[in-house]
């Protein structure tokens, strides 16, 4: 995590539904974990993330964000499912699990 400068982290940070938000796969790089082993620690911990701490993107928000940021599109590509997108709230929330 050392090596990642604050800008980076700045650039990680999204306003969907009128809260900034990072995305799973973000948070994947920053904390150096497996998405699934991120989405088995939220599953296992459901209670701590209501909808105000996390959520999933709608197909038309997914789709603004890949279209707005070019490096976003490179990020996201071979995903299975919409991404989840974790509030300040949420972070502090995957951190405790």
């Amino acid at each position: 995590m050392s090596q990642i400068t604050t800008n980076k982290i700045e650039k990680m940070i999204y306003v969907i539904r009128g809260q900034k938000v990072m995305l799973d796969s973000d948070l994947v790089e920053l904390y150096c974990v497996l998405t699934k082993n991120l989405n088995k620690a939220v599953q296992r911990n459901i209670g701590k993330f209501p909808n105000d701490f996390m959520f999933r993107l709608s197909r038309k928000e997914f789709e603004d964000l890949r279209f707005q940021f070019g490096t976003f599109k490179n990020s996201t590509q071979g995903r299975k499912y919409l991404p989840f997108v974790f509030t300040k709230y949420g972070v502090v929330a995957f951190l405790e699990c």
